[in-house]
């Protein structure tokens, strides 16, 4: 008898109770437990990507103690939100990985994201959101979706976007970064059919207020459907965007 045959005639016979079958069941399920974490080896199974960490507020032996425990399991690595000597001290301990220094994140590729399903686009609108820009394409990329990256067709120069039209149009979901005002998904919406995920920045002057104008503008976006996620937040963006390809798979896939 294994473990949840057990604890379903248990709880058939009334000798434990829901919650208590209930805790049993899910006790430590994929799941792997360390000092100070608990890595989930199940997400990906569930939500269709890996756990990726986020690496501000972690210290170097942490995070020097995670990495290991993901590559045996050939996960992807994504650690963000990482200050350079940080990134530099991963890239030397694990040579197979990448540090890239304006998306301040580390990286490590494997088998599993080597093969692309979907097409993911990312256009940023200017030179400054490229970091935010290159955190959402690693994420697309390391959860095995297909994915390229426009940068600097803001607004300010609009005819630089409308040159990509081919691009935007060939797209399965958009993820348009903008700082300042936060006008361009607002553009964007109002040309693709295609899902698009908005990301405000921080780059901006004094009343673009740290990404908040930019953020305000997009949720008041008049091309409707448009969806907006949190001030840099590259990384969610990317996960989203996962989600939207997976589903449209799942879609297609004969059952």
């Amino acid at each position: 008898m294994n473990k949840i045959e057990k604890i379903i005639r248990d709880l058939n016979a009334g000798n434990i109770d829901t919650f208590t079958a209930l805790s049993s069941a899910v006790a430590k399920a994929g799941s792997e437990d360390a000092e100070f974490i608990r890595l989930d080896h199940e997400r990906d199974r569930r939500c269709g990507f890996p756990e990726f960490i986020y690496g501000a507020g972690k210290s170097v032996d942490q995070i020097l103690q995670i990495i290991p425990k993901l590559v045996e399991k050939d996960v992807p690595v994504l650690i963000t939100r990482l200050d350079q000597a940080t990134g530099q001290i991963l890239a030397e301990k694990f040579p197979i990985g990448k540090y890239d220094s304006v998306a301040r994140l580390f990286v490590i590729q494997t088998s599993k994201t080597t093969k692309r399903r979907g097409q993911v686009l990312i256009v940023a609108a200017g030179t400054s959101d490229a970091g935010v820009a290159l955190e959402a394409k690693y994420t697309v990329e390391l959860c095995g979706c297909g994915t390229k990256l426009i940068c600097d067709v803001g607004v300010a120069g609009i005819h630089r976007l409308f040159a990509e039209a081919d691009q935007l149009s060939a797209a399965d979901v958009l993820i348009v970064v903008a700082g300042m005002e936060g006008a361009l998904p607002s553009v964007i919406g109002g040309l693709v059919k295609c899902p698009v995920i908005a990301v405000p920045t921080s780059i901006g002057y004094g009343t673009a207020l740290n990404g908040f104008t930019a953020l305000f503008g997009m949720l008041s976006s008049c091309a409707s459907g448009i969806v907006v996620v949190n001030i840099d937040n590259g990384f969610g963006a990317g996960c989203a965007a996962t989600r939207i390809i997976n589903a449209m798979n799942l879609a297609t896939t004969p059952q």
